[in-house]
Order: structure tokens, then C-alpha cells, then sequence
């Protein structure tokens, strides 16, 4: 490709790469994306001619496009942009327009460096829009395509100081250089230059700026921490995570297939019945669940951030550990697995209800990543069915029902009870757990309804979701004085084994029931829904399989990216100490199994025949770099390749040789003319082959090569054979 041509394409794909990040970011319509990019191809079609618009009225377009700010301001209002956004798209429009019309006019460098500028600006404002991995890519070619552009600039300037200089001296007339010339002549006098080693190169220097600037990121402190605001738009219609819960929310909730969280557990343990915890409910009312008012005053504050702790837990080794990556949710609740112990992440403060939920004082609206500890181990069955132990005083709100609640509730748990020879509470509780699974169907459909959904649900529709089975599992315990509660949270969710971590979508949301055992003083998981309720369902196919690997990238790229504060770098800081430990050690152990080998009689043997090898191949290693040079023996072939791609090495034996008779070439002369002097016809085949590939850029045939060989081999041997 002729330089001219990839110094534009260069350029273009520059500012084409800004352009596309700004559009993935969302501050550039598509359709303004396309016409722009129509533009693009006018002004390549239009380059050097007359339809190019002169530097004076692309001056006058840039002076009037400042009112149309103004106007494309005010017009965002009126169609209602969020009011956050207004000054960032019309803002972006501006950018946009001014590049398409420097990209139309006449351009000189300043020009060029105008538009250069221009889509950096680009670049910054998607970098505020998102930091997404999509940004990523398109951050990753406009990077790419600056270095090629800024060397291919500064050639392009160079370039235009130096004429094309020939000589019949310097070199042969039969070179193909002069046919060269002539043709850089007519194209405006002008050296060429060879552009097949630019991207090579530039993608050389992108990769050296990336390895360079990888451990400056890794070591640099952070001022920010992982709650961002910018990554991510809120879901919004987050129901059922709040003081106050009408029976359906949930239902509404599990409609949508949004991404709520990853979670990834450490060493996590086999059959692991994991549930993410969010918000408990004691107090009811006919139509849905709600906070007390006691609950409310026993509300605990933390300090943070870094390290909350949160609760006790008998021994360390009950813990369960997940790293939580929490998308902006319209809620500030935190989930975790039941009973969390501790929590790390950069909140200011937290907030702990009576029953265990888990909240930031203040509304977090972007994504946030933590870690959570939790004791999930549950009291043995055993022991619980001989809980015998009464109730603490304080707990009658978990007993408490509504005065109109249908009497046919309680006469349908006597009956489940009956039928189930039940004789502690927590028979109770899997006889009336069972019953619900086995005798009601699951449905996402809001069938029952009217002023009692419960009673609707058991005696007439007796079909619902988890909310519904929750609910009448929680009311049927509480009319036998049981302390019972709801918890409203996620079940699982899907496992990716591309990035070890759960996908939690808003369809794996879930309602289940805690039951209260006081001589354990523990708060035992129930699970009334049917097993369609509860199962996560596993996506499968070519598509599913990309999309985890995605998910999988995008995780990575929040955790070490975006989410990466100080919390990370402590442990990547204590990960590369651990290696570095087990090297050491892997090493020590290495050494002292060499002490005992050497030790032994067979091992001085082994030894000295290991020495005597290496001194061998020094020694040849040594001749060969003394014989050919450092390059030339790196070679398979010195003697034949370097006289193709280095044509100074055979012209240096040349005159090493006539230095040796004590003839050696003036500084003013160049080498045809010093050859021609010495009136020597195989110095001056030697010369001119040299001025051939040094300076002409060809290449010798093997004959040649051959030929140039033996030539210098017999002025060798004649050198050699004088006294």
C-alpha cells in the first residue's frame, strides 16, 4: 500500500474507533452513527478533490454549529432525556458534527491533529458513559490504531523535507532503484516509504505499553472503591426486597430474566443447600408481609468500610465464603447465604434488622462487590424434634395473626398434623412443608385474589408461587404458638463453570420460611414450594454456551477492573506471596535432593558428566560466535544466509582483506568509487553486488552468493598463503 493511503486509513480508522465506542457507550444514536459514517466514505472518495470544502468554509460550519448546541439543548429537554443526560448527548452531537466537517474540508497537519484530539474526546466521554468490557474492545482498537496513526503522522511530516537524491556512483545503472525514482518523482518527488512493518510495529509498541503499564495498574492505589455509579443502568420494578410486601410481588419479579448477581463461593461444600438471603418479614396482614415496629427499633449500625463483622459463629471452619458482584438494583439490600457472620466491601455503613437482613444505610445506585461470611450449618434433625424448651417472651410477634384471618386455615393445619402423627414442632413443620409440595400445583399466574389471597390460594385456586406457599406454611405454624417468618430472597442460580460463580437472574427469585427452635436458638430453613418452584433452570446450547464465557469475561473484568480498590490488591498481594512461598519451598526441596545425589558416588559421576556437557558446549558456542559474530551464529547456516540478508558483513571481509595488504578507503570516497580505484575486478563485483542489496534493495540469487563466497575464500587463501 502507498504511504499516503495508510496515513488516511490510518487516520480513519482512529476516528472510526472513537466514534464506535461512543455508540456502544450510548451517547451516539445509531442512526447519527450511520450517517457519520457516510461521511467517512465521502470525505476518503473526496480526498485531493475539487468537492472538498476549503479551510474558510469549514471555519464558517464550525462557528454556526455553536448555536445548534444550543438548540440540540434545548430540544433534549423538550423530548423529556433524563436530566443527567442532556448535557452529555448534546454534547456528544457537537463532537461529532465538528469531526464530519474536518473530515470534509482541505486538511493540513493541524488538521489532523484537530481531529486526532477530537476522538480522544470521544473516547473519554463513552469511558464516562460505561466501563464495560464492550468498552474494553473498542478502547483496546482505538489504542492500537493511535500509535499506528502518530508514527504514520510523524513520517508523513518528515517525509516531505527529503527529496529523492540519485547517483551513478553510489549505485549500478542496472539497479531497479532508478525505475523506483522515477516513479516517486512523478508522484511528487518524494521518498516512499515501505509500509508493511508499521502495523508490525505499532502493534509491537501496543503490546509493550500494555506490559508496561499492566503492573502500574496492579500496584497503584485507588481513590475510588467497587460501588461504582456509572456501570449500569438500575434495575428497576425491584419488588419484594422492602419494608412492606404485597403477596404477588415475587411472582412479578420472577418474570424477568435480568441478571441480579453473580456469586462466587470458595471451597464450597458438597450438596450445599445455598439460598441468597434478603430481607425477612414477621408481621402479616391478610394481603401481604411486613416490617414491625420492634423490628425496626432493633435495628444495629456498622461502621466500615473494609471489615464488618456482624455476628459469632462456634468454629471458623462453618463458615462459607462468597465473593458478591451485586448489579445496581433499585433496593439496598446485600444478600448473602443464611446467618451472615461478616461482611468486606467498601460500604460507609451498614444496617442489620432483627432478623438478620443485611442493608446500606445509604442507597447504593450502581454495582458493588463484597465479600460475605456465613455459618449456614443447621441444627441436627434430631435434636430438634426434642425441643422442648418454651419460646422467649419477646418473640410473640412471630405468633402474631390477623383477627380476620379464615378459621379454615387452622382447622386445615390440625388436619395435616393429625395425619401426620406430628409430636414436636418440628414434625409439625415437615408434615405441613410436605402437604404443600405434594397437594398444590406451582404457577406464576396471580389466580388468587380478592380480600384473603391465602384462603383464595388453599381452598379455591390451590395453584401459586413460592410467596403463596410461603406464606401459608409461616400463618398454619403460627396458629399452633410456632415462631415462624418469611424470607424473601434468590435461590442459586445457574453455575458457570467458565467463571466459577452462580448467575442469579430476577427469575431466580424466591420465598421461603424460618422456623424458630429455642433450645438451639436458631432460626431453621423450610422450603414449602413444589420442586417446579425450585428448580433453576440450566441454559443449553451453542448460544448458552458463549453467553456464559461472556458472562465469565465480564466477571473478570468487574472484579480486576472496575471493582478493583485495595481490598483486591491485599489479595492479589497475599496470592503472589503464597507462590512465591511454594517456589521457594518446590526450590529447597530441589536443592537438598541435589546435596544428597551429589553425595553418593554415582552422583559425583552424573555431576562431572554434566560439566564436562556444558563445558563442551561453551566452547563450541564460543567458536562459533568468534568465527561468524554474535548474529551470525545464532544461524543454522551463517556462511549462506548472512551474505543474502546482510550484505555489509560480506563487504567488511573485503575490506578487512585490503586492510590487511594496507589498503584501506578514504572518507571522501564512496565504495564504487574506492573499487574502481583499486582497478581489482573481484573488489569490484563485491562492490557492486554490495551497492545492489545495501542500496537498491534486491537480493542476490544463491549463484551469487555462491560466487561471492568462493571469490572471497580465494582472497582468503591468497591472504593466509603471503608471508
Amino acid at each position: 500500500m502507498d504511504f499516503s493511503h495508510y496515513f488516511r486509513a490510518s487516520s480513519y480508522a482512529m476516528i472510526a474507533c472513537a466514534t464506535l465506542a461512543l455508540v456502544l457507550a450510548g451517547g451516539l444514536h445509531f442512526a447519527l452513527a450511520g450517517i457519520f459514517a457516510i461521511v467517512m466514505v465521502l470525505a476518503w472518495l473526496w480526498e485531493g478533490k475539487k468537492w472538498q470544502l476549503s479551510e474558510r468554509v469549514g471555519l464558517v460550519i464550525v462557528l454556526l454549529s455553536v448555536p445548534l448546541f444550543i438548540l440540540d439543548w434545548n430540544y433534549q429537554k423538550a423530548v423529556g432525556e433524563p436530566e443527567g443526560r442532556i448535557g452529555v448527548t448534546a454534547l456528544a452531537h457537537l463532537i461529532v458534527f465538528l469531526s464530519a466537517v474536518k473530515l470534509l474540508q482541505l486538511k493540513k497537519d493541524r488538521d489532523w491533529v484537530f481531529l486526532y484530539l477530537i476522538s480522544f474526546f470521544e473516547v473519554l466521554l463513552a469511558a464516562g458513559l460505561s466501563f464495560s468490557p464492550v468498552f474494553l474492545g473498542t478502547l483496546t482498537l482505538y489504542l492500537l490504531c493511535s500509535v499506528s496513526t502518530i508514527i504514520s503522522f510523524e513520517i508523513h511530516k518528515s517525509r516531505r523535507a527529503i527529496a529523492v537524491s540519485e547517483t551513478h556512483l553510489l549505485v549500478p545503472p542496472d539497479s531497479r532503484i532508478f525505475k523506483s525514482a522515477a516513479r516517486q518523482s512523478r508522484k511528487g518527488n518524494r521518498i516512499n516509504v515501505e509500509t508493511g512493518r508499521l502495523p508490525v510495529v505499532a502493534l509491537l509498541l501496543f503490546i509493550l505499553i500494555f506490559v508496561l503499564a499492566l503492573p502500574l495498574f496492579l500496584v497503584a492505589p485507588r481513590s475510588g472503591g467497587a460501588a461504582l455509579t456509572r456501570s449500569g443502568s438500575t434495575l428497576s420494578n425491584f419488588v419484594g426486597f422492602s419494608e412492606s410486601v404485597t403477596l404477588g410481588e415475587i411472582g412479578n419479579l420472577k418474570r424477568d430474566d435480568a441478571v441480579v448477581m453473580h456469586v462466587r463461593i470458595e471451597d464450597p461444600q458438597p450438596n450445599l443447600d445455598v439460598r441468597w438471603r434478603g430481607v425477612a418479614l414477621d408481621e402479616f396482614n391478610l394481603r401481604g408481609w411486613k416490617k414491625s415496629a420492634e423490628m425496626r427499633r432493633s435495628e444495629r449500625m456498622f461502621d466500615g468500610p473494609g471489615f464488618i463483622r456482624l455476628g459469632t459463629t462456634v468454629a471458623l471452619n462453618r463458615l462459607t465464603t462468597q465473593t458478591v458482584f451485586l448489579e445496581p438494583i433499585d433496593s439496598p439490600v446485600l444478600f448473602a447465604a443464611s446467618r451472615p457472620i461478616a461482611i468486606q466491601g467498601d460500604f460507609a455503613r451498614l444496617r442489620v434488622d432483627g432478623e438478620g437482613s443485611v442493608q446500606v444505610a445509604r442507597h447504593q445506585s450502581g454495582r458493588a462487590m463484597y465479600t460475605a461470611l456465613s455459618d449456614m450449618t443447621q441444627p441436627d434433625p434430631r435434636l430438634l424434634r426434642t425441643d422442648r424448651q418454651r419460646d422467649p417472651v419477646t418473640f410473640s410477634r412471630y405468633l402474631e395473626l390477623p383477627d380476620e384471618l379464615d378459621p379454615r386455615i387452622g382447622a386445615l393445619a390440625n388436619a395435616v398434623m393429625v395425619n401426620a402423627h406430628a409430636g414436636n414442632r418440628y414434625d409439625l413443620a415437615k408434615a405441613i412443608e410436605a402437604h404443600l409440595q405434594q397437594e398444590y400445583g406451582y404457577s406464576l399466574q396471580m389466580k388468587a385474589g380478592g380480600t384473603d389471597p391465602l384462603a383464595d390460594f388453599l381452598f379455591n385456586v390451590k395453584a401459586g408461587h413460592c410467596e403463596y406457599f410461603s406464606t401459608a406454611m409461616a400463618v398454619m405454624l403460627r396458629t399452633f404458638k410456632i415462631p415462624a417468618r418469611v424470607v424473601n430472597g434468590f435461590l442459586p442460580g445457574e453455575f458457570n463453570e467458565a467463571s466459577g460463580a452462580y448467575t442469579v437472574r430476577q427469575s431466580d427469585a424466591h420465598s421461603w420460611v424460618e422456623v424458630y427452635f429455642p433450645e438451639t436458638g436458631a432460626w431453621v430453613t423450610f422450603d414449602p414450594t413444589p420442586s417446579a418452584g425450585r428448580a433453576v433452570p440450566v441454559r443449553t446450547g451453542l448460544a448458552a454456551q458463549l453467553g456464559k464465557y461472556a458472562e465469565a469475561f465480564e466477571l473478570i473484568w468487574f472484579q480486576y477492573v472496575v471493582g478493583y480498590d485495595k481490598q483486591e490488591q491485599r489479595s492479589l498481594a497475599a496470592s503472589l506471596q503464597s507462590q512465591l512461598y511454594d517456589f521457594r519451598y518446590s526450590l529447597g526441596r530441589l536443592l537438598s535432593t541435589l546435596r544428597e545425589v551429589v553425595s553418593s558416588k554415582s552422583g559425583m559421576l552424573y555431576l562431572a558428566a554434566i560439566v564436562l556437557a556444558v563445558g563442551v558446549l561453551i566452547m563450541f558456542a564460543a567458536r562459533r560466535v568468534r568465527r561468524f559474530g554474535w548474529r551470525r551464529s545464532l544461524r543454522m547456516r551463517p556462511e549462506r544466509d548472512e551474505a543474502q540478508t546482510s550484505p555489509v558483513v560480506f563487504y567488511e571481509r573485503l575490506t578487512g582483506l585490503l586492510a590487511q595488504r594496507g589498503v584501506e578507503r578514504d572518507a571522501h570516497l564512496t565504495p564504487l568509487e574506492f573499487a574502481h580505484a583499486l582497478q581489482l575486478e573481484p573488489a569490484l563485483a563485491i562492490t557492486r553486488a554490495y551497492n545492489r542489496v545495501r542500496f537498491g534493495g534486491q537480493q542476490l540469487s544463491p549463484a551469487e552468493i555462491r560466487e561471492i563466497e568462493r571469490t572471497l575464500k580465494e582472497l582468503e587463501g591468497q591472504a593466509e598463503a603471503r608471508p
